[in-house]
């Protein structure tokens, strides 16, 4: 069977930098029989779209207005999976990845060990990285390899490839970044995810997906809490309405004590924070049943939509 790879490039701007990342691209990769490149134009207003037809890109999404990374990412899945690609590899356009990696990422898959792979980044010794970024980083990882179960040491990674079963399931549903969520994801539905170790390239311009590392950090903790949330409510809600109702319950047993010592004081303020407590706990715990229902029809409606995109992406149908 024939085997296309689509290297799939968002480019927000990147007329300066697109020809450097383009330079290293591979041409050619053992398994592979064809290699195309596709680019997302985010909305960009210098001359992204002209250099990219210049340096003989196969396809390009436009959009008229900038939309975001998150969203760039889906549209370029979608239109790589009607382009017929058997793998899809993401990069930035700001050759911050090197080229050589992607025979590296794309081998597990051609190998059939992985459905997802992700590079792995030499976060300690790039230079450019802060000791503030760096700890962030791997703070940021672990809390992902928590959320999802699985083993992935550079989750904010954006140098990755997907198998086409992988890239069919894939739902982003943020505005933000699709990095953390796709990883909660598969570990969610138990795909085979791994990840190799790449080389990067010295930094050519400042990121543009957050203003500082703070930012960075509040936004990033926003998707991990929400897509845990999403596919694991139950634990979620059990977890805090047990937690309300063990509080309300200990102030209850201090009330006993002291009522049983003999202090007959009414205690009116910890009676009413308990009875609050207890309230917002079997509530919660309420809400957790209510949501595991919807967690499980989204199963349903997920395994359907897989169904529908299998159907809708056809090796034939072509953009």
């Amino acid at each position: 069977m024939s085997l296309k790879l689509i290297i799939q490039i968002p480019c927000y701007n990147e007329e300066e930098t697109l020809p450097l990342t383009f330079r290293d691209l591979p041409k050619n990769i053992e398994g592979i029989d064809t290699i195309e490149y596709l680019i997302i134009n985010d909305g960009s207003t210098d001359g992204t779209v002209e250099t990219a037809r210049g340096l003989g890109i196969h396809h390009i999404v436009n959009f008229r207005i900038n939309r975001g990374l998150a969203y760039a990412f889906r549209a370029g899945i979608d239109a790589c999976l009607r382009l017929g690609a058997d793998i899809i590899v993401n990069t930035d356009a700001d050759n911050q990845y090197s080229g050589d990696g992607i025979e590296r990422l794309v081998r597990p898959i051609l190998e059939e060990r992985a459905d997802i792979v992700i590079g792995e980044r030499p976060i300690d010794d790039t230079g450019h990285f802060s000791w503030k970024k760096k700890k962030f980083q791997r703070l940021g990882s672990w809390v992902v390899r928590v959320a999802s179960n699985t083993k992935i040491p550079d989750a904010p990674s954006g140098f990755r490839a997907y198998s086409r079963e992988a890239a069919i399931q894939l739902n982003v549903i943020n505005e933000y970044t699709y990095t953390l969520e796709t990883i909660i994801q598969a570990g969610h539905h138990k795909m085979a995810i791994t990840s190799v170790p790449v080389k990067t390239n010295p930094e050519t311009r400042k990121s543009r997906l957050f203003k500082n590392m703070w930012a960075y950090m509040i936004r990033s903790a926003g998707v991990i809490f929400r897509s845990f949330l999403m596919y694991k409510p139950l634990k979620t809600f059990l977890f805090t309405g047990f937690t309300f109702l063990a509080a309300g319950l200990a102030i209850d047993l201090r009330f006993l004590i002291l009522y049983i010592s003999g202090d007959k004081n009414y205690h009116t303020p910890s009676l009413i924070l308990a009875a609050t407590f207890i309230l917002i706990g079997i509530q919660t715990i309420i809400i957790g049943f209510i949501a595991d229902l919807i967690s499980a029809n989204r199963k349903i409606l997920e395994d359907i939509q897989k169904r529908v995109r299998t159907i809708e992406y056809k090796k034939d149908v072509s953009v």
